[in-house]
């Protein structure tokens, strides 16, 4: 099946926060937030600022190996590994939390973004190589929303009593979810064949993490992608001199906190630094630091350290600390050759408060951008917009506001009263006028008049509009029905749906025809029609 496409600025869509608009046009309340801009020059400048920041390929190849000892490596992947020992390799990075079955529609967009991206970077620097990299956010314990989905109009949760970090915890269970929806995807004509590497990824996996992994790998293995598990020891060693800083001298809170007081005079910040900004990791426990007087102790924990046993713990233990959201992209950063961050607009705008805290310890910032976003139309959908004479754009309009405009558009009446409305306001306007010279107070007094005759007739015209959508109540669930299908839950689809009754329907085909559609550098909010 073949997509028509239609591009949409991000602002028309009415569902992207104006910091990233504003982030988008390059407004420049934004320009100290960041290093470099979105254009291929930017990319240019931060692949020179990365080439006079090296990194330890060395244990970086090494515990990929390690990951990726016990899958058969596709050709591209073994090679994009190799090549990460190099030193004219760099990569291309995107980051998610391991949700189970991947979560969202867009976390499928926002690989294929850095996949394209980084084979338009390879071919406009051929001396160089650029690979995409998955960085799995394994350590994250937030199991309310990383364990469930979104399938055929109903919230599946996966039935666990888990705690700790998601990526260390046991796929039993999820057998259940798979069980639920196999007679819904196996009458697809890739049902089976989904359900299958599913069931193989996750089930036959020791944690949700290694699943993950495998599941990746089938999807995006003939493209290259690498997939980086960053909970290990030896490559949390490269952060001990940052994590002691944060846990004894609250540096890096004192800095972006300084940035968040700049940014917020402008714009509502995305997140907050906390004193301490790392987690305790160990076994099924993911619990908070807190200085508490001269002891650290462990959020819903009895473990409670003194300063030099939290010292001796990080250095022999690295691998217990997990960072926070402040603390994530400057590990990222710090262990991969990276040029160019591709994230969410809730990612993009935290990464905006992280600038500071990257000069401060040297490390280079890259270029952010924004996720490509699709909205998947299908034939019947794109049928019914037709039929009911609705554009593109008009779709993304909220569902009371399409019924006015298509009751306007459609009825043998006139039900504007702006005529009369305007006309109204020019009367009184004018007597203001008159009224001045006299006496100035009774400006006021006319503008009371005003207000108590215009308003009458705005609610008439809008008693005149209820009155007609009775006629219209055809129309309304058609329309209804539309948004419910392409908004599900009055959001945007990529926001709500998984990808498998699309995959179930249409095969690699369905991975292929997003990479062919997705942009490198456009900006663009994309919409794919049948």
């Amino acid at each position: 099946m073949d997509w028509t496409t239609t591009h949409l600025s991000y602002r028309q869509t009415g569902y992207f926060s104006r910091i990233i608009t504003d982030y988008l046009d390059r407004a420049e309340a934004l320009s100290s937030f960041y290093a470099h801009p979105v254009s291929w020059e930017g990319l240019d400048a931060s692949l020179e600022a990365r080439k006079l920041s090296p990194v330890d390929r060395k244990t970086l190849v090494s515990v990929l190996e390690e990951q990726y000892a016990a899958l058969p490596p596709g050709t591209l992947v073994s090679q994009n590994i190799q090549r990460l020992k190099e030193e004219n390799t760099f990569t291309v990075v995107t980051a998610h939390q391991p949700a189970i079955f991947t979560g969202h529609l867009y976390f499928i967009y926002k690989i294929l973004h850095i996949i394209r991206l980084a084979a338009d970077l390879s071919d406009r620097h051929p001396d160089c190589h650029f690979v995409p990299v998955f960085y799995m956010g394994s350590e994250d314990a937030d199991l309310e929303e990383l364990g469930q989905i979104y399938l055929g109009g109903e919230t599946l949760v996966w039935d666990t009593k888990q705690t700790g970090a998601v990526g260390r915890m046991s796929p039993k269970g999820l057998d259940k979810i798979l069980y639920r929806i196999e007679g819904e995807l196996s009458v697809l004509p890739y049902g089976k064949e989904l359900l299958a590497f599913l069931r193989e990824a996750y089930l036959s996996s020791p944690n949700i993490q290694t699943g993950k992994q495998r599941l990746l790998h089938h999807l995006f293995a003939e493209y290259g992608l690498v997939v980086l598990i960053p909970d290990h020891a030896a490559l949390k060693r490269a952060m001990i001199p940052i994590f002691e800083q944060d846990l004894f001298q609250q540096k890096p809170s004192q800095i972006v906190g300084s940035t968040i007081d700049r940014l917020s005079e402008h714009y509502k910040v995305q997140a907050n630094p906390r004193s301490i900004n790392l987690f305790y990791l160990k076994d099924n426990l993911r619990g908070r630091i807190e200085q508490v007087h001269d002891r650290y102790a462990i959020h819903d924990s009895e473990l409670v350290f003194t300063e030099a046993q939290l010292r001796d713990e990080l250095q022999q233990h690295p691998e217990r600390f997990s960072p926070n959201v402040i603390l994530r992209g400057l590990y990222q950063e710090t262990i991969l050759p990276n040029i160019a961050f591709i994230g969410g607009g809730g990612e993009t705008a935290y990464w905006l408060e992280l600038k500071d805290l990257f000069d401060a310890y040297r490390v280079p910032f890259p270029v952010l951008i924004l996720r490509n976003s699709f909205l998947l139309i299908e034939k019947q959908w794109k049928e019914k917009a037709d039929k009911m004479g609705l554009s593109i754009a008009e779709l993304f309009l909220p569902e009371m506001e399409l019924i006015n405009l298509l009751v306007r558009r459609d009825s043998t009446h006139d039900l504007s009263l702006a005529e009369e409305i305007a006309a109204a306001n020019h009367y009184y306007e004018t007597l203001k006028q008159r009224a001045r010279p006299v006496d100035p107070t009774l400006e006021q007094h006319v503008t009371a008049l005003q207000a108590r005759a215009v308003e009458p007739l705005r609610i008439l015209e809008k008693k005149l509009l209820k009155a007609e959508k009775r006629k219209f109540s055809d129309q309304q669930r058609q329309l209804k029905a539309l948004k419910a299908a392409l908004f599900p839950t009055g959001g945007l689809q990529e926001r709500v749906e998984n990808f498998m009754p699309w995959y179930a329907a249409r095969g690699p085909r369905f991975i292929r025809d997003l990479y062919e559609a997705s942009p490198s550098l456009l900006s663009e909010f994309i919409v794919l029609s049948e």
